[in-house]
C-alpha cells in the first residue's frame, strides 16, 4: 500500500508541477484580499489574526474542491484503468491527498512570504505548528472532497461546494475574528471545526503554544480528520470495488 501511494502521489505531483501557473492561481484570491484588505485591517487588527484566517481561506478553497479532479478522471475512464491494477484501494486515495497537501503548503507558503513582506511578524515555532494544523486540516478536507464527488451528479458537485465553502470561510472567522458577530452568528460558528482550528492558529501566530485554545484545535482536527478519511476511505473502496 505504501509503494502504490508513493507511486500515484509522484504521477499526481508531476502533473501538479506542469502546471505552475495553476498552483499560483489557486493562491490569488486569499492574496488579493492580504494585499489590499491587509493594509485597512491593520489599521484596526493585526497581522497576526488576519493571516490565520486568510490560511483556512485557503484551505477550504484549494482543497475543498479537489474533488474536480477525481471526476474528471472518472469521465474520461481514468479511475477505470486505475481500478483494474494491482494498486491498493487505499492508496488511490492516499496518493491523491498527499498531492493536495503538497499543492496546500507551496501556496501557504507563498502567502506567508507575502505576509511576512507586508508586516507579519509571528514566531517561527508558531508558524511551522500552524502550518501542520493547517496541513492536515486541508488533507481531510481533500478526501471529503472526493467522497461527495463519487457520490453526487456530476452536475450538482461544482454549485453544492461552491455555495458550501463560501459559508464556511466566513463563518470560521476568516475575516473578523466571530467574538465579534451577533450572539446567534456566533453561536452557528460552533458547530464548524473551522472556527476551533482558525482560534488555534491565531493563538499560535501570537506565540501562544499551550492553550485551551489551542488544544481544542488540535482536538477538533484530529476528530475531523479520522471521520474525514474513513468516509473517504469507504466511499473510495465501494466506487472501486
Amino acid at each position: 500500500m505504501l509503494r502504490d501511494t508513493w507511486v500515484l502521489f509522484r504521477y499526481g505531483l508531476r502533473a501538479t508541477l506542469r502546471q505552475k501557473v495553476g498552483l499560483v492561481f489557486g493562491a490569488v484570491q486569499p492574496l488579493l484580499f492580504l494585499v489590499l484588505f491587509g493594509p485597512i485591517f491593520a489599521t484596526f487588527g493585526t497581522w497576526e489574526t488576519l493571516v490565520p484566517g486568510l490560511i483556512i481561506q485557503l484551505g477550504l478553497m484549494s482543497t475543498g474542491l479537489a474533488g474536480f479532479g477525481v471526476m474528471l478522471e472518472k469521465r474520461f475512464g481514468a479511475l477505470e484503468r486505475m481500478r483494474v491494477t494491482p494498486a491498493s484501494r487505499l492508496a488511490l486515495l492516499l496518493g491523491r491527498v498527499l498531492n493536495n497537501a503538497v499543492t496546500l503548503i507551496v501556496q501557504t507558503l507563498l502567502l506567508l512570504v507575502v505576509a511576512f513582506a507586508l508586516g507579519l511578524r509571528a514566531p517561527v515555532a508558531g508558524v511551522a505548528a500552524g502550518l501542520a494544523l493547517g496541513v492536515v486540516l486541508g488533507v481531510s478536507l481533500a478526501a471529503l472532497s472526493y467522497a461527495i464527488a463519487l457520490t453526487m451528479n456530476e452536475s450538482l458537485f461544482a454549485p453544492v461546494m461552491s455555495t458550501a465553502v463560501i459559508p464556511l470561510v466566513l463563518l470560521s472567522g476568516s475575516f473578523l475574528p466571530m467574538s465579534m458577530a451577533p450572539g446567534w452568528l456566533d453561536a452557528i460558528s460552533h458547530i464548524s471545526p473551522f472556527r476551533y482550528a482558525l482560534e488555534a492558529l491565531r493563538d499560535l501566530f501570537h506565540g501562544h503554544y499551550l492553550t485551551g485554545t489551542v488544544a481544542a484545535g488540535v482536538a477538533v482536527t484530529a476528530v475531523f480528520a479520522v471521520v474525514s478519511l474513513t468516509i473517504g476511505t469507504r466511499v473510495f473502496n465501494r466506487a472501486n470495488a
